[in-house]
Order: C-alpha cells, then structure tokens, then sequence
C-alpha cells in the first residue's frame, strides 16, 4: 500500500495511491488516483469517499518526522570514493526535521557553500515505538519505505569535521513521494539522475550494515517514535548539484523522489 500526504481544495489529507503495482515498476503518475482516509495511516485505515487523479493534487512530504537519523559510509564503494575507511558499527547523525520537504519542492543551495551534492538513498519510516530491539524482530517497527536524498554541502562537511551544518538547512532532505508499506528492502535498485542523467546506481544489498542492523542499533542508541525517519546511507556516485539542476531519486518499487534545484535568494 502506498501512502500519500496530499493537498487538495486547501485541505492537507492523507490517502492511498491505486493503481498499477507491478513488481520493480515506477508507475507515471497520470495512471494514478489518490483515495482519501479519516485520522493517521499508521491506524485503522477508514476511507472518507473521496477520490482525486494525482495529477491534480499536490504531494507533499509523506510523513512529518520528529527526528530524521542518518547512517553514514553505508556503501563501501561511497566510503572509497570520498577517501573514508568503512566503519565498524554503523556511523549515525541527525538531520533536523526541518530539513525536510517532498516531492517537487524546491532544495535551496545555501550562498555559503560551493558545493553541494546529492546523495540517493532508501528510507524507512517508523511505525510504532521501539527500544532496544533485537535485529530478528526490527522490521516488526518499519511501517514503510520511501525514497530519499541526503543533501549534502560537501565542502561544509570537510571544514566543520561533522555533519551537522553541511547536513541540515532547510529543504536538505527531501522525501517522497509516497511511504510504500510493503516491500522487501534487501535487494532493491537505488538510483540518482541530474537532469536525466544517470549518476548513481547501486543496489541495497551491497549495503555494508543492512536494514534489521540499522534499525536494531539505533534503537539501542536512542528510542525511536512513530513517524521517525531513517536514512539508510548511499551508494557511489554522489556529486555536486547547481541552481538549474532537476534531481530525481528513483528506487524500483516505490517511485520517484524529484526536486529542483535553485540558488537562495
């Protein structure tokens, strides 16, 4: 089931979007309609009657996280290309909820960095609460997938020896453009296209840390509510990003994450 935060006649909604389900398939979204539901999808799920083509609505960020927590070097080739050693255990930050913003929606690039970069990755939203949960029973919290983008100023990051600044500004992390409650994250094609060009391409299984192991230490670090975000780390080929640019994150059997990209004014 995908879900959807949307707006439609001034109103903020949450709904379902039917339509094709093929297995890998990123359907169009003109074959697509959005069904309307009463209250939060992590209850029962009530439909009110309504119904719009997705064309016709706008989506916003599919869930509004408290926290949105990080894996980092999650992809031993990503960890080689920016000259990192791969970590022993996963190598966590935040990034502030207020980063976040959904499909379409403007990534501002700060005046104060020369280089900001996409970083394609899957992520996960929290369904219920969870502490110090053993990795066999960790996808029992996972409520569903997304797609996501870890924007990054790079040359921030370097300077600062942390993440926070580089990793954090407004429309820093865009998400979207659905949660997908079913699916299997241990073997999906992740993907990253600037302006139609194909810039990343990796696959989760060659995830150094997989998605049980993540979830399971991350609770053990700090406890996670429902409507938590995770992401789970990038593969190669993260690169600079400039205002005129179009991103797109595509993950097989969820959909596309695209977002354009504009100087700060």
């Amino acid at each position: 089931m995908r879900i959807a935060r949307f707006v439609a006649g001034g109103g903020i909604s949450w709904g379902v979007v039917e339509g094709p389900t093929e297995a890998g398939a990123n359907p169009p979204f003109e074959s697509l309609t959005v069904a309307a539901i009463k209250d939060h999808p992590m209850g029962p799920i009530e439909f009110t009657g309504d119904r719009f083509a997705l064309t016709d609505v706008r989506l916003l960020a599919p869930i509004l996280p408290s926290k949105v927590i990080a894996v980092g070097r999650n992809y031993a080739a990503h960890a080689a290309e920016l000259g990192n050693d791969v970590p022993e255990r996963p190598l966590i930050f935040l990034k502030p909820s207020t980063s976040v913003i959904g499909t379409q929606d403007v990534v501002r690039l700060p005046p104060d960095s020369d280089q900001v970069e996409h970083e394609a990755e899957l992520a996960l939203v929290i369904g219920r609460v969870a502490k110090d949960v053993p990795r066999e029973r960790a996808l029992d919290v996972v409520f569903g997938y997304t797609c996501a983008n870890d924007v990054t100023a790079r040359d921030q990051q370097r300077a600062d020896v942390q993440f926070t600044r580089a990793k954090g500004y407004d429309s820093f992390c865009p998400i979207g453009p659905w949660i997908e409650t079913s699916f299997d994250p241990s073997a999906v094609r992740v993907r990253c296209l600037v302006n139609d060009r194909t810039t990343q391409d990796g696959n989760t299984r060659d995830m150094i840390f997989d998605v049980p192991t993540i979830v399971s230490f991350m609770s053990h670090v700090m406890t996670l509510v429902p409507g938590d975000v995770i992401l789970t780390g990038t593969p190669e080929g993260v690169g600079r990003i400039v205002d005129g640019d179009t991103v797109t994150v595509a993950i097989d059997g969820i959909g596309e994450l695209v977002n354009p990209v504009r100087a700060k004014g």
